[in-house]
C-alpha cells in the first residue's frame, strides 16, 4: 500500500492506495480515503498530515503481512456493481489440481509438447479439460467458457482445445502407460487383480463412419456407438482403455488390451476377472500362461446337462469354516438369509482345465424374485392396458414374459393374436434364482475366489461414474481422433476422481464428492481476497484434512491463496 494524494483547484485529499493484478492487467485500488490536507492537520494538531500519513500506511504494511490479520473490506450500498464483471470462482478443482501435480501430469505436458510444434500452453487445456469433466461436465465450447469459473483463469483459446486433442489422441498410450508409473508414486496399486469390462457410448447420429459403428447398445438405442474396454485393479482405480469400433465383438478387446498392459505397464503376474460376456475359451486360455489366472462369471444356464444338474442338486452344500454339508432345500431361512452356501468341482473341457464354484444365498434369490415379480406385474399391464404395442425384446425386458398365439387351448385359429403370461419361461427361470457360477484356473479357496470376484460391481460403477456423473455421452465429436481423446481425458478424470475418493476413505458417494466440489465457490474482493460461500460440513473438513491446506476462513487474503494455488502445483 502506498500514498497518494490527489489535488484539486481548492484542496488536497490524502488516501491509501494498493495495486491490485487482473487478466494479466494491473490497476490501483482505494484502500482508504485518509481526508484532506486541511482536515488532517486541523484533527492532528498541526502535525504533518503526510508524514502522519506516511506511517500509518507503514503500519498497514506491516500488518498486511501478518498471516492472522482482521481484513476489513468495505461496501457500498449506492455502488452498482461493475456490468460484465465475473465476482464468483470455483475452487473446488484446486483438490483436483493437487493430485493432477502429484501425478506429474504437468510434466506429461512438457514431453509431449517437446515432440510438436506448437505455441499453445498443453497442460493448461488439459488440466481444464479434467477439471470441468469431473465439477462442469459439457461439451468441449462450453468446458471452454466453464474454464473462466476457475480462481486461475484459462491462457488458452477455444481452437487450442480442438488442437490439444489430436495431439492427446496421439498420445494416447504414451498417457496411460505416464499415469500409472506416477500413481505409484502417490498411491499403493493392487495390480494382483485386474479386473476388466466393455460399454459402449452413443452417437446422435445415424451414419456410420470410422469408430462409430452400428452394433449392440448397451442402451439399447438405434444409433452408432463406439466400445471402451477398461481394465480397473483390486482397489477400483482404472488401469489402461482402449476403444474399439462399435461392431467389435466384445470378446476380442480382451487380449489387445492386456498386451498391451504386459508390455508397457511391466506386469507379468495377476488375475484377470470379467464377466461371462467376456468369457470365451480363447481368453481364458490366453489367461493361463506365465503367472497370469482368470476368474470368469460362468452362466448355469449355459453348462453341459451334467454339471446343470450338479449346479442345481440341493445336497452337498458348504458353507466357509464349517465342515458339514447341507441341503439348501431344507434350510432354516430365518437362520441362514445372509450366508452363501457353495459346492466346487473341477472340469476339463475343450483342452482347459478348471475350477467350477456355484454359490446359494438365499438373499439373492429374493432379490431376484423380486425382480422377476416386478417385470411380471409390468407385463400383464402391458398385456391389459395396450398388447397391440407389444414388440421384440432382448433376454432381459419384461416383455419376455408375454406369450402371443394365434390358436386358443383348444387348438382352433383365433379370430385376433392372443396375449397371456407366459408361465412356463417364469417356472423355467425360477429353478435358477439364488444361483451363481465362476470358474477358475486357481487353486485358491472358494471363499477367496468368491470374494474377488464380488468386486466385479467397481468397474460397472466406472462406467457409470463416467456415463452419468462425467456425462461422457451422447459422444458430439466426429473425427475418430478426438474421439479418442475425448475418451481420454474421460479416463484421466476418473483416475484422479478415484484418487481423490481413496483419499477420503470413501466415506462419501460419488454424488456427494462431485457436488460438494461444485460448490465450493468464492467472493472474490478485489485486492483483499476470496471469501468462501459455501457451507462448511463434515466434506469440506475431511477434504481440507487429506489435503493439508484450508479455504473455509471468513476470508483468506490474496497472498493466502497464492500460497494455496503454489500448494497445489507442488
Amino acid at each position: 500500500m502506498r500514498l497518494c494524494i490527489s489535488r484539486s483547484k481548492n484542496a488536497a485529499s490524502l488516501y491509501v492506495t494498493k495495486s491490485i493484478y487482473e487478466n494479466g492487467r494491473r490497476s490501483t485500488k482505494v484502500v482508504e480515503k485518509l481526508g484532506t490536507y486541511a482536515e488532517l492537520k486541523e484533527k492532528l494538531g498541526g502535525q504533518d498530515p503526510i508524514e502522519w500519513a506516511k506511517k500509518y500506511i507503514e503500519e498497514l504494511n506491516k500488518k498486511e503481512k501478518e498471516e492472522n490479520r482482521d481484513i476489513i473490506v468495505k461496501y457500498s450500498q449506492s455502488k452498482v456493481i461493475t456490468k460484465g464483471e465475473q465476482r464468483s470462482f470455483n475452487g473446488g478443482y484446486l483438490f483436483l489440481q493437487k493430485i493432477y501435480h502429484e501425478l506429474k501430469l504437468n510434466k506429461l505436458c512438457e514431453k509431449i509438447s517437446l515432440k510438436y510444434k506448437f505455441t499453445f500452453d498443453l497442460d493448461s487445456v488439459l488440466s481444464r479439460l479434467i477439471y470441468a469433466r469431473i465439477i462442469y461436465p459439457s461439451s468441449k465450447l462450453a468446458t471452454f467458457q466453464l474454464s473462466t469459473k476457475f480462481i486461475e483463469q484459462p491462457d488458452f483459446e477455444l481452437q487450442h482445445i480442438y488442437r490439444a486433442l489430436e495431439v492427446i489422441a496421439k498420445e494416447a498410450d504414451f498417457i496411460q502407460s505416464y499415469l500409472y508409473k506416477n500413481s505409484l508414486k502417490i498411491s499403493k496399486r493392487n495390480t494382483g487383480v485386474l479386473y476388466y469390462d466393455c460399454t459402449n457410448y452413443f452417437f446422435e447420429i445415424e451414419q456410420e463412419d470410422g469408430l462409430k459403428q452400428y452394433g449392440v447398445s448397451k442402451e439399447h438405442r438405434p444409433n452408432p456407438i463406439v466400445q471402451m474396454g477398461i481394465f480397473m485393479d483390486g482397489d477400483g482405480v482404472p488401469l489402461a482403455f482402449a476403444i474399439n469400433k462399435g461392431n467389435t465383438n466384445e470378446q476380442l478387446t480382451l487380449k489387445p488390451l492386456e498386451e498391451k498392459i504386459l508390455s508397457d505397464f511391466n506386469l507379468s503376474k495377476f488375475i484377470v476377472c470379467t464377466d461371462a460376456g467376456l468369457a470365451s475359451d480363447s481368453n481364458r486360455k490366453f489367461n493361463i500362461k506365465g503367472e497370469r489366472a482368470f476368474i470368469t462369471t460362468q452362466s448355469i444356464k449355459k453348462l453341459k446337462t451334467h454339471l446343470k444338474e450338479w449346479a442345481l442338486d440341493p445336497n452337498g452344500w458348504s458353507l466357509v469354516g464349517d465342515r458339514r454339508t447341507y441341503n439348501i432345500a431344507e434350510l432354516d431361512e430365518d437362520k441362514y438369509k445372509d450366508k452363501v452356501f457353495y459346492k466346487e468341482r473341477w472340469i476339463k473341457e475343450n483342452g482347459l482345465e478348471q475350477k467350477l464354484i456355484v454359490t446359494y444365498s438365499i438373499k439373492y434369490r429374493d432379490y431376484q424374485r423380486n425382480i422377476r415379480d416386478s417385470q411380471i406385474e409390468r407385463a400383464q399391464k402391458a398385456i391389459d392396458s395396450n398388447p397391440g404395442k407389444i414388440e421384440k425384446c432382448n433376454p432381459n425386458d419384461y416383455k419376455r414374459f408375454i406369450e402371443k398365439k394365434r390358436c386358443t387351448d383348444n387348438g382352433e385359429i383365433a379370430e385376433h393374436q392372443i396375449y397371456r403370461i407366459n408361465t412356463e419361461l417364469i417356472a423355467k427361470e425360477a429353478q435358477f434364482d439364488g444361483f451363481y457360477a465362476v470358474c477358475t484356473n486357481l487353486e485358491d479357496d472358494a471363499s477367496s475366489i468368491i470374494n474377488i470376484n464380488r468386486r466385479r460391481w467397481e468397474i460397472e460403477e466406472c462406467f457409470r461414474i463416467m456415463k452419468s456423473e462425467f456425462k461422457a455421452r451422447p459422444v458430439y465429436l466426429s473425427r475418430d481422433d478426438r474421439i479418442i481423446a475425448h475418451f481420454t481425458t474421460c479416463f484421466i478424470s476418473l483416475v484422479i476422481y478415484r484418487l481423490l475418493e481413496k483419499k477420503l476413505n470413501g466415506k462419501y458417494t460419488c454424488h456427494e464428492i462431485i457436488d460438494g466440489l461444485r460448490d465450493m465457490n468464492f467472493l472474490e474482493v478485489k485486492g483483499d481476497g476470496y471469501i468462501p460461500i459455501y457451507t462448511r460440513t463434515d466434506f469440506t473438513d475431511d477434504l481440507h484434512e487429506a489435503f493439508s491446506f484450508r479455504t473455509d476462513y471468513q476470508i483468506v487474503s490474496k497472498s493466502k491463496m497464492k500460497k494455496i494455488l503454489k500448494s497445489t502445483k507442488s
